[in-house]
């Protein structure tokens, strides 16, 4: 069952207002997939979706992004829009145990359930949105839980969806009992700040650690958990240019450069294995 609302709004990046979005709000539902209610009845599986993208995309780039535990995809609204500016069609999803509204309060427990679901929106999206989306051209990304979710779509044998060109993981970790990562697995980029007292640097050491090249791992100086991916600036500026700058090189065939100018000290600095 699919529900879709849509509408087309300025792009607040052109002074002038030329560039348009169009936004979109989907009902998707997993019907081999359940929740289970506060009064102990089960639910199919529902996932609210905002998709943002150029009003005149044709054949774009996809990236599905997974928010963070107990939150909505509202805050990282700004960075969103940022990748639909830039070209892409960027998908939301809001999952349906872990986010802030959940029927009963967010149930971390059901992380484990997240790596279907982005599969599940991108099956979903390649239909409803056909012509708009490239198929061969996929990323997903994610912050914290969503950046564990993330992870685990594009690598984890448990959960790896083949579809995936491309992974962006921010204040993230590894799912334990993951296998070693696949020798020819999609391109990635982690953020981290080093105060982020969440999601502890280690974390993205180890997992960045184990990870196959090319890959990249963006250290944000002194940052925390959330802003620097939400409103505090100009982390999010860096951010914003070092995934566009990642995603355009593997999706677009864009030169490398722009990602290792993207991370500016004293704020950022990039480790990087091409």
């Amino acid at each position: 069952m699919v529900c879709a609302l849509g509408l087309a709004v300025p792009s607040n990046a052109a002074p002038d207002g030329a560039t348009m979005l169009r936004l979109r709000v989907y009902r998707f539902v997993d019907h081999s997939r359940t929740i289970r209610l506060p009064d102990g009845r089960t639910a199919p599986r529902t996932l609210e979706t905002i998709v943002r993208y150029p009003a005149a995309a044709r054949d774009e780039p996809l990236v599905v992004f997974g928010h963070g535990f107990a939150l909505t995809p509202a805050p990282y609204a700004p960075l969103l829009r940022a990748w639909a500016e830039a070209g892409y069609v960027v998908a939301a999803p809001v999952f349906p145990l872990g986010n802030a509204n959940a029927p009963g309060g967010p149930d971390e427990s059901d992380l484990v359930n997240q790596p279907r679901d982005l599969s599940f929106v991108i099956s979903r999206l390649l239909v409803v949105l056909h012509g708009t989306i490239d198929p061969s051209r996929i990323a997903v990304a994610g912050h914290s839980d969503g950046a564990e979710t993330a992870l685990a779509t594009a690598y984890d044998s448990r959960y790896r969806d083949p579809r995936i060109a491309a992974a962006i993981v921010l204040s993230g970790a590894a799912f334990p009992g993951m296998a070693p990562f696949p020798a020819h697995g999609p391109p990635l980029l982690a953020a981290q700040g080093t105060a982020d007292p969440i999601n502890s640097p280690s974390n993205t050491t180890a997992f960045f650690a184990r990870a196959r090249r090319p890959k990249f791992l963006l250290w944000l100086e002194g940052a925390s958990h959330r802003p620097p991916y939400t409103d505090e600036q100009p982390q999010l500026a860096i951010v914003e240019r070092a995934t566009i700058a990642f995603l355009d090189h593997y999706l677009k065939d864009a030169p490398l450069a722009a990602l290792r100018a993207a991370a500016r000290a004293p704020y950022a600095r990039l480790s990087a294995d091409p």
